[in-house]
């Protein structure tokens, strides 16, 4: 990658975070703005743990990342314990990834 797209790219990311911090107050009071604000970063988050759990090398990959993605998504379903939540899906995770070192 050649540097004027990182810097291209640094710029636009600094402009972006600019044209946020002009928005007027009042703007942001409006009901709907104040939920999009609010379930931007959740989205944001969500795609990006999708991309780093599904995708291996520009291809999808369903391995034991997926299985505790699942785990952690029904952990999370029946209302469990942050803790529990994290816990169950590493374990998982782990569990199925040592396997095939048994066979």
């Amino acid at each position: 990658m050649s540097w004027s797209w990182i810097l291209a790219a640094t710029a636009a990311c600094f402009a972006l975070k600019l044209a946020g911090l002009l928005v007027p107050e009042n703007v942001l009071r409006h009901p709907a703005i104040a939920r999009t604000a609010g379930a931007v970063p959740i989205a944001l988050l969500a795609a990006l743990i999708a991309t780093q759990t599904l995708i291996d090398q520009q291809q999808i990959a369903l391995d034991a990342r997926a299985a505790g993605i699942a785990v952690a998504a029904v952990a999370v379903w029946r209302r469990a314990p942050f803790l529990v939540v994290v816990v169950s899906a590493a374990a998982t995770t782990a569990l199925l990834r040592w396997l095939p070192t048994l066979v």
